[in-house]
C-alpha cells in the first residue's frame, strides 16, 4: 500500500471529524481552506510527540491518536479559547493501514470532545512521531494570556493532579492497548481531557491561565515570569488525585488540568477549580513558604 492508499485509509477513518462549520476545504487538496468567524481571533500552537518519549511506542494505536490530539487541544483551552481545526503530520516506520485506521479512529474520538475539525495533514516514512497544529477561535482580544496574573489574585486548579505521573512511574502503559485495559491511572494518562469549555468560562474571571503539561511548579512557574509575581502554594490545598503522590501532583506533568488567577474562580465551572495558593508581589514559586521547583524538561541534564 503507497502512501496515497495510506492517507485515503485515514480520511475514511476521520469521516465527520474531518468537516465543520468553518472548514471550506478539508484533507485531499494541497492545503485546507478555512474560515474565521466574524469578530474573532485566531488561536493557533503546534506540538511535536516522538515515539517512546511522548508516548509508549507499543501502546495501542487508538489510545495515541486520542491523547496526540486532546493533549495538543489543551493548548486552546489555556487561552480560553473554542475548538475549529487540527492538522496532523505523521511518521511511521511501516505502511500498515490496520494501525492507521485505529490510530485516526483515536484522532476522530478526541477531535469530537475537542471541537475540533481535523482539516489535513501529512504521512512519511519514518520512526514513530506526530506532529500536530491545533487552531481555535476566541472573541477579539479576549484570549486568556500568562501575564496578567497580579499581586492579591488568588491561584486556582482544576480537576486533580498527579494520576498521569503516577500511572508513568508504576509503568505498564506499553501494554494498554485499548481502553478496556485502562485503570483509573492509566486513563488519565491516555484518556486526558482538554478543558475547552472551562477555558471558555474562564474569559472575564481569570486574570492569567496555563495548562498543566510539564508540571504544577514549573508550569505555574512560567506565569510568574510572564506577569512580573510569585505566587504562594499551600501544600494542603494541593488536590492530589487517588493513587498519586504530592511530589506527583506538583512536577510529575501530564495533568493537562488548567490552573488560572483572579478575584474569584467563576461559579458554573463543569471541572471544580481548587484554590492553591495566592499572587504575590516577589518573585517566584514558594511551597508553604519555601522555594519550590520542578517538572519536565524536554532537554534536562
Amino acid at each position: 500500500m503507497n502512501e496515497f492508499e495510506l492517507i485515503d485509509v485515514a480520511i475514511a477513518e476521520l469521516g465527520s471529524a474531518a468537516a465543520g462549520e468553518w472548514v471550506r476545504t478539508g484533507p485531499g487538496d494541497d492545503s485546507a481552506v478555512t474560515a474565521v468567524p466574524p469578530g474573532m481571533d485566531l488561536v493557533s500552537s503546534v506540538d511535536a510527540l516522538v515515539g517512546g518519549v511522548h508516548f509508549p511506542l507499543t501502546a495501542g494505536a487508538e489510545l495515541i491518536g486520542y491523547r496526540a490530539l486532546m493533549v495538543s487541544a489543551s493548548d486552546l483551552a489555556a487561552m480560553g479559547a473554542a475548538g475549529g481545526f487540527a492538522l496532523v503530520a505523521l511518521c511511521m516506520e511501516r505502511a500498515d493501514p490496520d494501525w492507521l485506521r485505529k490510530f485516526a479512529r483515536g484522532l476522530a474520538r478526541a477531535a469530537a470532545g475537542a471541537g475540533l475539525a481535523v482539516v489535513g495533514g501529512n504521512l512519511a516514512r519514518g520512526p514513530l512521531s506526530i506532529a500536530l497544529s491545533v487552531h481555535g477561535y476566541v472573541p477579539a482580544r479576549q484570549a486568556l494570556l500568562r501575564s496578567g496574573a497580579r499581586a492579591g489574585d488568588q491561584v486556582y486548579v482544576t480537576g486533580t493532579l498527579g494520576a498521569a505521573a503516577a500511572a508513568v512511574a508504576r509503568g505498564g502503559l506499553d501494554l494498554c492497548m485499548t481502553d478496556t485495559d485502562l485503570d483509573d491511572l492509566s486513563r488519565r494518562y491516555f484518556l486526558p481531557r482538554a478543558r475547552i469549555a472551562e477555558g471558555q468560562v474562564l474569559r472575564g474571571f481569570a486574570s492569567s491561565a496555563i495548562d498543566l503539561s510539564d508540571g504544577l511548579l514549573q508550569d505555574l512557574g512560567h506565569v510568574c515570569v510572564a506577569s512580573g509575581v510569585g505566587v504562594e502554594l499551600e501544600s494542603a490545598r494541593i488536590p492530589v488525585a487517588a493513587g498519586a503522590t504530592l511530589e506527583q501532583a506538583l512536577s510529575g506533568g501530564d495533568d493537562y488540568e488548567l490552573c488560572f488567577t483572579g478575584r474569584a474562580a467563576p461559579p458554573d465551572l463543569v471541572t471544580p477549580a481548587h484554590r492553591i495558593g495566592r499572587v504575590v508581589r516577589e518573585p517566584g514559586v514558594r511551597l508553604d513558604g519555601r522555594p519550590a521547583s520542578g517538572g519536565y524538561q524536554h532537554f534536562g541534564a
